[in-house]
């Protein structure tokens, strides 16, 4: 039996790892502040909130980590939870994506970890501890693309790259309906789960009168299976998302990437790598640009979308999942 926590941020955690999950041979313990989801077939654990409490104080433990709050009843709770799940199961492995807290906790009792490393600027304190610590430390990207992380130097000896994983991957893009014509194309935009503010499209409609404009996200059509949304798309707009440029990938579409802010710069380096390796079908721009939009669909809608395949091959959750059977092939007897 393995834990597998599950960061509430967004949704690109929660389908990472259902689809890590569903790769494997063994019993996950899925944990989060998320609820259950419906698709999650093995134990699952609902934790307490951590960010509920009054204004928090020293947060980042004089910056050597990321969140602990002092006297937050809600963080006591949930380490307590996670605690007594290691003490009673004695998990052979615990996998995180992400918590350099729940890492450390984790390694703190003995349960050897495998963590997940986001691409940005990793050089805190907090995340070379917790890369120091684990196991294993696994990257969602290509092995062969150069940029996407600062701080790993010295771990990169237990770094794996699995390329991009999606919910997606092994479905048939020909499945999906076929592109409108010419004439009416398709615009599909993503946006994030995580932002407050969204995108004013109005002037991007206005210059585009021969595209449809289709908005999945937060304060517009959420859908919770967009595939088939997506594999109609001539193009499809993004933010820099690891989950959404994944199941762009998995669609096999072109793509216009506009970085979202997200801490330790996490967005920005994403669509840098993008925009300068010159293998993806993706045009970056910094920020939602205020014209030429016709022009810049146009120009993309042309990328061959098959270009995709060099960032997400469609085996990336059963790569982590040889990683986790690794793993587990090297506990001692009697811890399993």
């Amino acid at each position: 039996m393995i834990g597998y926590y599950v960061h509430h941020h967004g949704r690109g955690h929660l389908h990472r790892a259902l689809s890590v999950a569903a790769a494997t041979d063994t019993v996950v313990v899925g944990m989060s502040s998320l609820p259950r989801p419906r698709e999650w077939t093995g134990p699952w654990m609902e934790l307490p909130r951590d960010d509920e409490g009054p204004a928090p104080v020293d947060a980042s433990a004089h910056g050597r980590l990321h969140w602990v709050p002092e006297m937050d009843s809600g963080l006591t709770a949930r380490m307590a939870e996670i605690s007594s799940w290691i003490a009673d199961v004695e998990p052979a492995l615990m996998v995180v994506d992400v918590s350099a807290e729940v890492s450390l906790l984790a390694r703190l009792h003995g349960t050897p970890v495998v963590t997940m490393v986001l691409p940005g600027d990793r050089r805190d304190a907090a995340h070379d501890l917790v890369h120091s610590v684990a196991r294993r430390i696994v990257a969602a990207w290509p092995d062969d693309v150069r940029g996407m992380v600062n701080g790993l130097d010295v771990h990169r000896d237990r770094l794996t790259c699995v390329g991009g994983l999606s919910r997606f991957d092994g479905l048939p893009v020909a499945d999906a309906p076929s592109a409108p014509s010419a004439s009416e194309r398709t615009v599909v935009v993503l946006t994030g789960l995580g932002d407050t503010d969204g995108w004013d499209l109005e002037e991007a409609r206005e210059q585009t009168p021969g595209w449809t404009w289709q908005v999945l996200g937060p304060g517009a059509a959420w859908v919770d299976d967009p595939w088939q949304t997506l594999c109609s798309a001539d193009v499809v707009v993004t933010h820099g998302g690891q989950n959404a440029i994944a199941e762009v990938a998995a669609a096999r579409r072109p793509a216009v990437v506009v970085p979202r802010p997200r801490p330790f710069r996490e967005q920005d380096a994403m669509a840098s790598v993008l925009a300068t390796d010159g293998r993806f079908p993706v045009s970056v721009c910094p920020e939602l640009p205020a014209d030429g939009w016709d022009a810049l669909l146009t120009r993309t809608a042309a990328l061959d979308g098959a270009g995709w395949s060099a960032w997400n091959d469609g085996q990336g959750a059963r790569r982590v999942a040889d990683v986790i059977h690794e793993e587990l092939a090297r506990m001692p007897a009697g811890r399993s």
